[in-house]
């Protein structure tokens, strides 16, 4: 809402798919709230414009020490009423009076069967809808779409849906930035960065989404899981860039409506800016709006349309986002990717192991099935878009089979190690270049990668460890989970990654320490990895120091090189099961 843009011509919304009165609540405290925070913003021209960023970074030189104090203490005095109600798990009765969508909610309501709710808190166009200072404010919209057991409701896709729709007949602005609820913008100016590109006379009129990269600003110094995402950020999407444009991701980006409601490319193509003023006849009110914007959240209101295939975000996949990008692209669109000095997004990553082989089984099994299906970028994609920008969308697609190789590498060479099976070229034949070659370059530019976009050397292996972590576990799991599906041995779901860490957690983050605590398949497949390694380290030593074998050393060389690579990587693997004492070390029933 504290946006540098004109208030009129921006409307926010708010799709809670969990149907929470204490949701609903909390925003309308955020609306009492937004009457003083945003003229605040503007006369000192904060960054960032989140109040939770703002007031833990503590820039109180923008202003009087007496102005800083009181706008922190009404923000204060906010979460306290806000978490008051949330532990409490109810809206005391003297609030409820003050605004009437309260009781749109009853004891009957459940997060998954509910009515459609619709709410208009701040009416831009409402002489009432004022800031302190008088100003126009920004309208702002609750929804929550309708739920029934009965129906599927499409999960992110469908929701997303329903607020084309219910958007349509409130503000229809030509333009619809989405961003996902655990991230928050960082530069004012964004808004009108991106219409620049919609504005550019060469080539505005191509232009069908501009997508901004996933910051995060809970990283560790060392990229502790390799979450930072610095490599394919600055390099991945920056390469698709020329290709055609990057993948829409979900998050952080800025669509036409029209290619949203499934609008294919012409060369004469021109917007119409003034869609927004005519969407909303002016002199129907808000109740009747509200009502209208129901009808359009209901669970029925899809059946026997073409939403979800042909107009707006599809459905079918977990990542739908993803398929959404390329339906975009091979209707002729290009996007663009904007990835500004200073970030335009920030938000909150993984901070547990657990959380950051969730995330990625998610990503790698959603991008594997679209692989797999009639959407697979080569098939979907051909006579559409060029052929490096399809090979550019299966650079995810084919994370998931990347797992059966690494498993390979991972295992068959240390076991041969152990039984004395050579199965690499001697270290002094010159057979053994090639895989010298190989090695060496792959990690000499991969190094080079994430130096150049700011990792540090220790981030660097620390993501090469992730990598390798993720590819015998979410990966594999995600290859499985993707076959299982496609044979209907099991149904589609939408897993949220949790992004909440009790104290103790958050404190091992800080420090770098890696976090397991629990007993689940991945960390069983990491320990036995990382023990089968070190046995088979060791047994190979002893088995050549021995002269067990009769054979030279130089025979073994490239897998020992190997195997101790993996054994150095390990590490800390090794330290969580024998050496830690704390919560968070690997439990005794995973290392047995």
């Amino acid at each position: 809402m504290a946006y540098n843009y004109p208030a009129e011509k921006l409307s926010v919304y708010l799709s809670d798919d969990g149907g929470s009165v204490l949701t609903f609540y909390a925003m309308w405290e955020a609306s009492l709230f937004a009457k003083h925070w945003l003229p605040f913003c503007k006369r000192y021209n904060i960054e960032p414009r989140s109040p939770a960023a703002y007031f833990s970074e503590s820039y109180q030189d923008l202003c009087t020490p007496k102005e800083w104090s009181f706008i922190k203490d009404m923000y204060d005095e906010m979460t306290e009423r806000i978490d008051t109600a949330v532990i409490s798990r109810k809206i005391p009765e003297e609030i409820r009076s003050n605004h009437k969508g309260f009781y749109e909610w009853n004891p009957e309501i459940t997060s998954k069967n509910h009515q459609p709710i619709v709410q208009v808190l701040i009416d831009g166009k409402d002489q009432k809808g004022v800031d302190s200072e008088g100003n126009v404010l920004p309208t702002l919209v609750y929804m929550a779409r309708e739920k029934r057991p009965q129906h599927h409701h499409n999960f992110k896709a469908g929701a997303m849906n329903a607020l084309i729709r219910v958007s349509s007949v409130i503000s229809n602005s030509p333009v619809i930035m989405n961003v996902d609820c655990d991230m928050y913008s960082n530069n004012n100016d964004t808004i009108r960065d991106a219409l620049c590109f919609f504005l550019d006379e060469e080539m505005g009129h191509k232009i069908g989404f501009v997508q901004y990269p996933q910051n995060y600003n809970n990283m560790t110094k060392n990229n502790l899981y390799g979450n930072s995402l610095h490599v394919i950020n600055e390099v991945e999407m920056g390469g698709m860039d020329s290709l055609g444009g990057p993948l829409y991701v979900g998050t952080g980006c800025f669509h036409r409506r029209e290619i949203l409601c499934g609008k294919r490319f012409t060369k004469d193509y021109q917007e119409d800016w003034n869609g927004g003023i005519k969407g909303r006849i002016q002199d129907t009110s808000i109740g009747e709006i509200e009502e209208k914007a129901k009808s359009l959240a209901t669970c029925t209101y899809e059946h026997d349309t073409q939403w979800g295939d042909e107009i707006g975000l599809k459905y079918g996949c977990p990542v739908e986002d993803v398929i959404t990008g390329l339906a975009i692209h091979c209707r002729g669109w290009e996007s663009v990717y904007s990835n500004p000095t200073r970030p335009a997004f920030m938000g909150l990553g993984p901070t547990t192991l657990a959380q950051t082989l969730l995330q990625h089984k998610r990503w790698s099994e959603g991008s594997f099935s679209i692989f797999l299906s009639k959407y697979c970028p080569f098939l979907f994609g051909h006579g559409k878009t060029n052929l490096r920008h399809q090979m550019g969308y299966c650079i995810y697609g084919l994370w998931a089979p990347n797992s059966l190789p690494t498993l390979y590498y991972v295992v068959i060479p240390s076991l041969a190690l152990l039984k004395g099976i050579p199965l690499f070229p001697k270290i002094t034949s010159p057979w053994i270049a090639p895989f010298i070659y190989a090695f060496c370059v792959k990690n000499m530019y991969s190094l080079y990668e994430a130096l150049s976009c700011g990792d540090t050397l220790k981030g660097w292996w620390n993501g090469q460890r992730m990598w390798l972590v993720k590819r015998i576990t979410s990966f594999l799991f995600g290859a499985i989970d993707t076959v299982r599906k496609l044979l209907g041995l099991s149904k589609m779901t939408f897993v949220v990654t949790p992004k909440v860490s009790v104290e103790d957690e958050s404190k091992r983050y800080e420090e770098e320490i890696m976090e397991f605590g629990s007993s689940t398949p991945e960390y069983v497949i990491i320990a036995t990895i990382a023990l089968l390694n070190l046995v088979c380290l060791l047994g190979g030593l002893s088995q050549i120091m021995t002269g067990a074998w009769n054979i030279h050393l130089d025979a073994f060389s490239p897998q020992l090189i190997l195997c101790g690579m993996l054994v150095i990587t390990n590490m800390p693997f090794y330290e969580a099961m024998f050496l830690r004492n704390d919560k968070g070390k690997i439990p005794f029933t995973v290392t047995l």
